[in-house]
């Protein structure tokens, strides 16, 4: 079975939940490639004491533009993002931006614990015979264009 990639952010109020929850979940995560943002990762590191957690750049640094373009390449196949609904956020663009791609190529996207969870223990995680399918962009990427 191919190993799943999972990319892993957090709002600032959001983290110690996140982290809490890979922690209760480490046998799940422990054959799972791992993508973060910067201080999502640098705790995550921390407390799960695996150093393989690739680790971007924080989120309104770009890394939240960097999880949306492994997107796009295909290398991610989970985006849980525990975002903070009663905060306002300064790169609210960019998080639109990364739920966007996740939407547009069809990536399972959770939102909160109970999702994450749901997802995590699908057979969309452990079977390869459950995969989501993949948009085929060809009307677009071949329409015509007018110069």
């Amino acid at each position: 079975m191919a190993v799943k990639s999972v990319a892993l952010v957090a709002h600032d109020n959001k983290k110690k939940e996140l982290v809490d929850w890979v922690a209760d979940n480490r046998t799940r995560f422990a054959p799972l490639k791992l993508y973060a943002t910067g201080t999502t990762g640098r705790l995550l590191r921390d407390n799960l004491e695996r150093d393989d957690i690739h680790c971007l750049l924080s989120g309104p640094l770009g890394g939240d533009q960097q999880i949306g373009a492994k997107i796009a390449e295909g290398e991610i196949d989970l985006l849980v993002f525990f975002w903070d609904p009663l905060e306002p956020q300064p790169h609210d663009p960019d998080i639109k931006a990364l739920l966007r791609i996740a939407a547009l190529w069809n990536i399972p996207v959770a939102c909160n614990r109970a999702t994450a969870e749901f997802i995590l223990t699908s057979a969309y995680m452990t079977d390869d015979q459950h995969q989501p399918k993949k948009p085929d962009f060809s009307d677009y990427t071949g329409r015509p264009v007018g110069a």
